[in-house]
């Protein structure tokens, strides 16, 4: 049986956080009520005439610099006509063979090696409108609210080879247009949408199979599930003997199949022109070099550096980087030379994550800062705290202007860590307690814990655990 390799190619559709829409000035905003955010131009009436909103180039090239395109300094904008319920037009005002960015890369970690995909092409365009389905009512009805929202559209090359490559680059540029600012990225709202293209080809040949594209996407884990459903449904008809017809099909993520839609179309069926009711797009060089400028490292730069520099897992450092907020807490609190990265981040994944989550503030919204952090860390580190008093000085830390210190010596926190003094309680407590002592020579283990927990109870819980423990065995081997 022939063996086969997966080909994947992903259009990301992100729709731009502007204020007012791509070429009229509705409101930009998401959720409000239908058909409220709507006017004759983006309605597409007749005598109406297009205005180009400048933020959304500002921030199409910005994305463009990012993914390393070059930027079309010179570029149009073209009709593609089709007819469509949500498309009050007619046709989309789009770009089609001059993009505003082309023939660029973004560089992704996938299993701790990095991948570079290609990205084909970065070109503007406007949303259409919404179609409204319920079961209370017959038929469907159309929102054009979304009618002129300004999208980027992001074209990969065929570079992809699985879904987990697949997964690794939506996670990239989806934390690049947040770190930009360009999206806000929420898929449940519909701000950033995928189309994917698989096909198979042999192993050992460079021939690309039949592609077909998938709709109706919604997720980046629906990206995964449907790559790897429709690589097996092709492999299945080859082996079959039929053929695979190029097609739109539309994920069902429920039932975790797709449907056929439609044959697919190519671009002559679109019948692109030039738009005649909008100016030649021409960028200065100046203005496209401070966009460039403006650029600072990357989320999947950091990605990569934070597993080599600090030691993180893949998955630790995508966490991390995937919050502007817990990202710069991390970069901070590394900064102060206090303390280990592998510490930081395990606080920042763990109890400052449960703290956002529960509490739904950002760190920024609290007292906490990463000279806090790094000393809390660094007292418990250098054995000074104990993790459970480190605990409750975190607590007051996201409440309170002190230092960790402060605390610590309010509190009367401070761990004992000091041999001789441990050693004199410890031999106290099993001078009492002759029976868990036998007890644990007899390979009742637990009665380690009991005695541990009597030397803790005797320091008033300042004790060194680790300590008490080490000196409990060595009294138990002495005695």
């Amino acid at each position: 049986m022939k063996e086969y390799e997966i080909v994947v190619g992903l259009e990301v559709h992100a729709e731009l956080n502007t204020n007012s829409k791509i070429y009229c000035s509705c409101n930009n905003e998401f959720g409000l009520e239908v058909n409220t955010q709507c006017c004759p131009i983006c309605m597409g009436m007749p005598g109406t005439l297009p205005t180009l909103n400048e933020k959304v180039v500002e921030k199409a090239v910005k994305m463009g610099h990012a993914l390393n395109c070059s930027i079309n300094r010179i570029c149009k904008q073209d009709r593609k006509n089709y007819f469509y319920p949500d498309l009050p037009k007619a046709y989309q005002i789009s770009q089609f063979d001059v993009p505003l960015c082309e023939n660029g890369y973004v560089d992704v970690l996938v299993d701790g090696e990095e991948k570079r995909i290609g990205v084909t092409r970065i070109h503007i365009e406007e949303d259409a409108g919404k179609l409204l389905h319920s079961n209370n009512f017959d038929g469907s009805l159309v929102d054009f609210n979304r009618c002129g929202v300004p999208l980027i559209e992001i074209v990969s090359e065929p570079d992809i080879r699985s879904s987990s490559e697949a997964k690794a680059y939506l996670d990239a540029i989806r934390a690049i247009l947040q770190y930009l600012d360009i999206s806000d990225c929420k898929m449940q709202e519909g701000s950033i949408r995928c189309d994917v293209n698989v096909s198979i080809m042999e192993k050992g040949t460079n021939k690309f199979g039949t592609r077909v594209e998938m709709k109706n996407v919604n997720s980046f884990s629906a990206v995964v599930r449907a790559i790897e459903y429709e690589a097996n449904r092709q492999i299945e008809v080859l082996n079959n003997g039929g053929e695979i017809t190029q097609e739109t099909r539309r994920w069902d993520d429920a039932q975790g199949k797709n449907i056929l839609l439609r044959s697919k179309e190519d671009a002559h069926d679109y019948r692109y022109f030039p738009e005649p009711d909008l100016l030649t797009i021409v960028l200065e060089e100046d203005y496209v070099s401070e966009l460039k400028s403006q650029i600072t490292e990357l989320p999947n730069k950091k990605i990569v550096r934070f597993v080599r520099d600090f030691g993180l897992s893949q998955i630790d450092a995508i966490t991390i980087v995937d919050s502007i907020e817990k990202c710069k807490l991390f970069e901070d609190t590394v900064s102060e030379n206090k303390c280990s990265p592998k510490s930081i981040a395990n606080w920042i994944l763990g109890d400052i994550s449960k703290f956002m989550n529960d509490s739904k503030l950002q760190i920024s919204e609290t007292k906490l800062t990463s000279q806090k952090l790094a000393e809390l860390i660094e007292l418990i580190e250098s054995g000074k705290i104990s993790n459970a008093a480190g605990k409750k000085v975190f607590d007051i830390l996201l409440n309170e202007d002190k230092s960790a210190m402060e605390i610590v010596k309010e509190k009367g926190l401070m761990q004992i860590s000091d041999e001789n003094e441990l050693e004199k309680i410890v031999n106290e407590v099993m001078s009492n307690n002759e029976k868990s002592i036998t007890d644990y020579k007899n390979g009742k283990t637990n009665a380690l814990g009991f005695l541990t927990g009597q030397c803790m109870k005797a320091t008033k819980g300042q004790g060194n655990p680790a300590k008490l423990k080490e000196l409990i065995l060595k009294y138990i081997d002495e005695h």
